[in-house]
């Protein structure tokens, strides 16, 4: 069963989710921002400042899922603007993104992310695999630009919604089996075998 706002809330309150926004701001000192915080049946996500990198077009070279080798990836620069503090996604490139939030998933949940449609509209995938029962740390974030502009991406914004589902309790969960992404910190976490 997908949970509502009243559970979200109780949840945070027990360390699931922090720091935790219990309404979904939409205005920072009278300035538009792309929403974040709790919703009717999920909670949007923000976009830490702290780090965002970018693959980079490196000739003769492969990306293994396998052997990852961290020079494929750039870091960005964090701008400042007048409309926030953002990064620059180039056209039809990808880029790997932390979450300001720490999340405690709940041994009988999984977090499902999915993109907000602000973005989309630009042209802003977001490709996120699940957080699952008893997974904690910062999510580590994945985009993809599929559009032919640059496109900048809001740091301290809203950027993905998560969505919790509740089933019966599993026999291992990610914390159980000692998960290789357990206890990620506020940083891109590379991928690992």
């Amino acid at each position: 069963m997908i949970k509502n706002d009243t559970w979200i809330t109780q949840m945070a309150e027990q360390g699931m989710i922090s720091p935790f926004e219990p309404q979904l701001v939409r205005k920072v000192d009278g300035l538009p921002v792309i929403s974040y915080g709790l919703s009717s049946y999920g909670y949007d996500l923000r976009l830490s400042p702290s780090e965002f990198r970018i693959f980079k077009h490196i000739p003769g070279t492969v990306v293994d899922p396998k052997n990852f080798n961290p020079a494929n990836l750039e870091p960005a620069q964090l701008h400042a603007g007048e409309d926030g503090h953002h990064f620059i996604l180039p056209a039809h490139s990808y880029g790997l993104g932390v979450a300001l939030e720490k999340l405690e998933v709940p041994e009988n949940v999984t977090v499902v992310c999915i993109g907000k449609s602000t973005y989309a509209r630009c042209g802003i995938i977001a490709n996120l695999t699940p957080a699952e029962a008893g997974w904690r740390g910062y999510l580590t974030l994945e985009f993809s630009n599929s559009s032919s502009a640059d496109c900048r991406i809001y740091a301290g914004e809203g950027v993905v919604q998560l969505l919790f589902l509740e089933g019966a309790p599993c026999a291992v969960s990610y914390e159980t089996r000692r998960g290789k992404y357990q206890d990620q910190p506020e940083k891109v976490t590379l991928a690992r075998v």
